[in-house]
């Protein structure tokens, strides 16, 4: 869990100082007051743009020095990222001290998150579901990040020399496939041992008060990967951009009581499942890690009925991971007495009075 949580600059915080004291950390405020960008800052503390996934210069703060810091205390080791104002794109990331990648977070903490903007993630495009499929991969299998750079990196040098005949030279092209072919049954695997798993784990919840999905991924195709590259050359060349392979997966989700995909079910189903997934997901982190995931819950308990609410907060408590959470009135969450409770302010966090 995190035991201290410093932030500089970072959107509208000047600074700002959480110490939990308890599992539920309860952020509540007017809207615009600076909730949910802590809670972005708290996923920064993993690979990736964070909840947002926003620019690194969008995070510092408006008529701030243009840098940005933050800082967590996790199991006594001090995790820290940033960017300096001199280089305002550039994340800077310590661990211990010690400059790291962003990647090599993943090994010390798992962050998972929902936020409102995901309300619509079964109707959006499949990358925003492919996102949210590889977080919670990330949190089973940490170095699916540094698979998932190198796979891009080799993925971009390849469509260039694509796109430019003078330099698509066979051989070079052949080792781009080879690395993308690597890193690519890499991500491939993580991925499917993290759907099989979840698929275990969802298949025992109740239907009630939680929609219970049965996930898949879509879109994976037969043969190794190198040979479909290579036979796809032209097409690809024609398209600038490669069509096969796993950043074109998508994320399946059905609801199995109605045996309906979840695009077709209400909003209220859709959160539904989201939700059923989350937990499964966080009591497989904790079996397989040791430790459950630090779960970011932004707005959650606004849009359930008191009933399910309780049942929320009862199936958090049992994960016996750390959960952030925030909403506009402290009355959301009456059903939790054991949490620290804050109050945002415009960029100030203090401790709420009950």
């Amino acid at each position: 869990m995190i035991g201290r949580l410093t932030l500089s600059d970072f959107r509208n915080h000047a600074d700002a100082l959480i110490l939990p004291d308890h599992a539920f950390i309860l952020l509540t405020g007017d809207n615009g007051a600076g909730k949910t960008n802590i809670l972005e800052a708290v996923s920064m503390l993993a690979p990736g743009r964070g909840l947002r996934g926003a620019p690194l210069s969008a995070m510092a703060r408006q008529d701030g020095p243009g840098g940005f810091g933050i800082a967590a205390e996790v199991d006594g080791v001090m995790l820290g990222t940033g960017v300096a104002p001199t280089a305002p794109d550039r994340r800077q990331v310590r661990i211990g001290g010690v400059a790291s990648s962003a990647n090599a977070l993943a090994d010390h903490l798992s962050i998972v998150w929902l936020t409102p903007a995901m309300d619509r993630l079964f109707l959006d495009s499949p990358g925003g579901r492919r996102r949210f499929l590889d977080r919670l991969t990330l949190a089973l299998h940490p170095a699916h990040a540094a698979h998932s750079a190198r796979y891009e990196a080799a993925m971009r040098a390849r469509n260039r020399l694509l796109t430019d005949p003078r330099r698509a030279d066979p051989a070079w092209l052949t080792a781009l496939e080879a690395q993308m072919s690597d890193h690519g049954t890499a991500l491939q695997q993580a991925r499917t041992d993290l759907v099989a798993r979840l698929n275990t784990a969802l298949v025992d919840q109740p239907d009630e008060p939680f929609a219970r999905p049965l996930v898949a991924i879509a879109g994976q195709e037969d043969g190794p990967l190198a040979r479909l590259l290579a036979q796809n050359r032209r097409r690809d060349a024609a398209a600038g951009r490669t069509l096969s392979g796993p950043h074109r997966h998508d994320l399946a989700v059905t609801h199995i009581t109605k045996n309906q995909p979840a695009a077709l079910c209400s909003t209220g189903e859709q959160k539904a499942l989201l939700l059923s997934i989350l937990l499964a997901h966080a009591a497989l982190v904790a079996a397989d890690r040791g430790q459950p995931p630090v779960l970011l819950l932004d707005e959650v308990a606004a849009h359930l009925d008191p009933s399910r609410r309780d049942a929320l907060f009862d199936r958090l408590r049992r994960t016996g991971g750390q959960v952030w959470m925030t909403g506009t009135e402290e009355s959301l969450f009456n059903g939790l007495s054991d949490a620290t409770r804050l109050t945002v302010t415009a960029g100030h966090v203090f401790r709420s009075a009950t």
